[in-house]
């Protein structure tokens, strides 16, 4: 009964989290150098940083934005990534992870993060790039948070561990980053020290099955575009949505092996 509570709550707090995301999503989706959105593409300023990407203005009303000199009449309107989708799929993400480690302390780590991974991914995909103020926190986030856990009975994993492989992912990444700068962004290295303290809670057999899964999925990804054709063979990818996606699934391997 308690496991079902708590696969429950983690569905319900994933999918209130997903749908709060994509105004998030569409403020950090901007280049390198670039202020965050302050605005949606109507001009409407934006109030806050969570919550559906929708614009309530009344019908008709007249606004005066940044880009458009003269006045317009607008209505409500959206704007980037639609709330509902993105709730089903957090709920779903933060079901599995409760599913798979069950009832440890640490499941309130990784279903408590799991939505800013998925914030991660949109904004990488968006515009190839993994915010500081979301990559830097998260790797904060998952020490402390493991750390606390760790402290309490029926724990599963070792903090020690997690610390160590996420300064081993972490470096690996940076290793990578430097050989090819061109094929991988530091915004990698900074996610992969989150991913690298996720797995190596579970022991370096999970750490190296998350970190491989990750290259494997971007591998076939890549693959998939070769066989698209010359254009779509020139396509850059966003690689951080693919890391995140081995880290994952390392995760609920070593949960329901646990």
């Amino acid at each position: 009964m308690g496991v079902v509570l708590i696969l429950l709550a983690a569905a319900g707090y994933g999918a209130a989290a997903g749908w709060l995301l994509p105004r998030a999503a569409y403020r950090f989706s901007v280049a390198p150098g670039e202020p965050w959105q302050g605005r949606c593409p109507e001009g409407h300023a934006l109030p806050g940083w969570l919550g559906p990407a929708r614009c309530r203005v009344p019908a008709g009303a007249v606004v005066q934005g940044p880009d458009t000199p003269p006045p317009v009449v607008t209505a409500a309107h959206a704007y980037g990534r639609r709330a509902a989708p993105l709730a089903v799929l957090t709920g779903g993400i933060c079901a599995l992870l409760a599913a798979a480690v069950g009832a440890r302390p640490e499941v309130g780590v990784y279903v408590g993060l799991a939505p800013v991974l998925v914030l991660l991914a949109l904004v990488d995909r968006a515009v190839h790039r993994l915010p500081d103020p979301l990559t830097l926190p998260l790797a904060a986030a998952f020490a402390a948070g493991l750390g606390a856990a760790a402290l309490l009975p029926r724990a599963a994993g070792d903090w020690r561990g997690a610390l160590l492989g996420g300064g081993a992912l972490g470096a690996a990444y940076l290793l990578l980053f430097l050989i090819n700068p061109a094929g991988m962004g530091f915004g990698d290295v900074k996610l992969a020290l989150s991913l690298g303290v996720a797995l190596g809670w579970y022991g370096w057999g999970v750490w190296v099955a998350g970190a491989f899964l990750g290259f494997l999925y971007g591998a076939l990804y890549g693959l998939a575009l070769v066989l698209r054709g010359p254009e779509a063979r020139k396509r850059a990818f966003a690689f951080g949505p693919f890391m995140a996606a081995g880290a994952l699934t390392g995760v609920l391997l070593a949960g329901f092996g646990a």
